[in-house]
């Protein structure tokens, strides 16, 4: 069974300062020999959100 989702401000705009690279990796292209680059870009956006929304990334331990 899905669970539906609210997100209150879910069509508000924020800014993140992402290099190219960055960019390029949280569309999908792999950068085999820097994992690092899409590391980056995702602890970026995370602490974007922290920071403006107070919404922490929420894991299911399995």
């Amino acid at each position: 069974m899905a669970a539906t989702v609210k997100i209150p401000q879910g069509d508000d705009t924020m800014k993140v300062e992402l290099t190219i690279k960055e960019a390029m990796a949280l569309a999908g292209i792999k950068f085999h020999s820097n994992h690092n680059v899409e590391v980056s870009a995702k602890k970026k956006l995370q602490e974007a959100l922290e920071n403006q929304y107070g919404i922490e990334e929420r894991r299911s331990v399995h």
